[in-house]
């Protein structure tokens, strides 16, 4: 039982950023990310012996940390979004790399928690094509329609927020 117990500690020491980053790419939110990675190493943490039997143990946690936050997001799912208006680009500096990141983040969460979750896994977490539908429990053809429908929404929106103002106005 202590030899679990100290391979669980040691696992979640070796992997515990990472899902974290993870998790908040998903959400979007510090506190939202924290609470996602806790759920998924505690039900981990019930079943350490067989997951430790998996071939890879971080699979399979980010599988599950991937199952709650849709699970989550289906029960939470409403039609509205109350989104901040977005502060002007920044000059070309550490300032203008965080707000473009600022605003990748802002077209993530726009994005169907399918199609997110397929993004993010993809380009953020660098999983082939196939890692991503074993993940997620679908086909490569389904990857790969969630990944142009979720490249083509976030360049949509990123495009409309960067576009200048058609009114004459200054942007």
């Amino acid at each position: 039982m202590g030899a679990d117990r100290d391979e669980f500690t040691a696992f979640v020491v070796a992997h515990e950023a990472a899902l974290l980053r993870t998790a908040y790419l998903l959400t979007g939110d510090r506190g939202h990310a924290e609470d996602l990675v806790q759920t998924a190493l505690a039900r981990t943490h019930r079943h350490w012996r067989r997951v430790q039997a998996a071939d890879v143990p971080i699979a399979y946690v980010r599988r599950l940390l991937l199952n709650c936050h849709l699970s989550w997001r289906r029960r939470l799912m409403n039609g509205e979004q109350v989104l901040e208006t977005l502060p002007e680009r920044a000059t070309d500096d550490w300032q203008d790399a965080h707000a473009l990141s600022d605003e990748l983040r802002r077209a993530l969460d726009q994005l169907s928690p399918r199609a997110r979750a397929v993004l993010v896994l993809r380009f953020y977490e660098d999983l082939t094509e196939t890692e991503t539908a074993r993940l997620l429990g679908c086909s490569t053809s389904t990857v790969r329609t969630h990944t142009a429908r979720g490249l083509a929404a976030v360049r949509r929106v990123l495009t409309t927020r960067t576009s200048p103002s058609t009114d004459g106005s200054p942007s």
